[in-house]
């Protein structure tokens, strides 16, 4: 029995709204893109910032979520898996994309909605239903409580 793993994590912003469709079998399903940058020091000393653009897929209870609090320029965390699809279009050419299938969200905020009430926290759409989790890098840590 093979043991490989298919996980990716990304933070970035939204580069525009999410699209929320219905499958014709009733499914919700969102899509969105997701900027993640980084920057890199340059030969001559000076930093450079590449972006990266990653297609995010949501399913379910967590694509009505995503659809109902993000906005393009909103700061996610997203956890999934990578999945390539493939497709013919009507011209009979072959396409081919990969995906992020999308199993948590985490809002970090975004710029526009600073004052607003949208939940910061974790959105699951695999056993958590959806509801907001406290965020683990909120509590402090005192030295003293440290075991060793």
């Amino acid at each position: 029995m093979s043991r490989d793993i298919n996980k990716v994590m990304i933070s970035g912003r939204l580069g525009r709204d999410v699209e929320l469709r219905i499958t014709p079998n009733g499914s919700s399903v969102a899509t969105f893109s997701v900027a993640s940058s980084r920057s890199s020091k340059q030969g001559d000393g000076q930093l450079k910032e590449q972006t990266e653009w990653f297609r995010v897929v949501a399913w379910e209870k967590l694509a009505d979520t995503c659809a109902t609090y993000l906005k393009k320029g909103s700061s996610v965390f997203i956890e999934g898996r990578l999945q390539t699809r493939d497709w013919t279009d009507q011209q009979g050419q072959k396409h081919s994309t990969t995906e992020v299938i999308a199993s948590d969200m985490v809002m970090l905020g975004s710029r526009q909605n600073e004052g607003e009430d949208a939940p910061n926290g974790r959105m699951g759409g695999n056993g958590n239903n959806g509801r907001a989790a406290e965020n683990i890098f909120e509590e402090e840590l005192e030295p003293e409580g440290i075991p060793f």
